[in-house]
């Protein structure tokens, strides 16, 4: 994490797997290295159990595959066609979202009579 940044509960709102297409968005990895990118991005852990529950039910989906290697120890996943259409809409969704969310919080006018605090 860049330490600019604090951790915040606001990390988790989003679904396991937009973190995980997004720490798959630039090349395959296997669960650790997941982990590990989650971690850098969002700046809090995401658990082995929750990791590979999202990936199964990315799997079924077909949003990620897993990359076939000699290494058994090692599963990289990678994200597939249809992952990386899906991981691209999410975030303009999200990015409209965010748009919206922070022009509204700018444009609210203190003390304005019926406003919520």
């Amino acid at each position: 994490m860049d330490g600019a940044r604090e951790p915040s509960e606001a990390s988790f709102a989003l679904e396991a797997a937009v973190w995980i297409m997004v720490a798959l968005a630039n090349q395959p990895k296997h669960g650790y290295a997941i982990m590990k990118d989650i971690l850098d991005l969002g700046g809090f852990s995401m658990r082995p159990g929750t990791l590979y529950a999202a990936l199964a039910r990315m799997e079924r989906a077909q949003l990620v595959e897993e990359v076939q290697t000699s290494d058994y120890r090692r599963r990289p996943f990678r994200l597939t066609g249809t992952g990386r259409t899906r991981l691209e809409a999410d975030l303009k969704t999200l990015a409209a979202l965010a748009s919206t969310g922070l022009r509204r919080l700018k444009s609210r006018k203190p003390g304005k009579k019926g406003a919520q605090p």
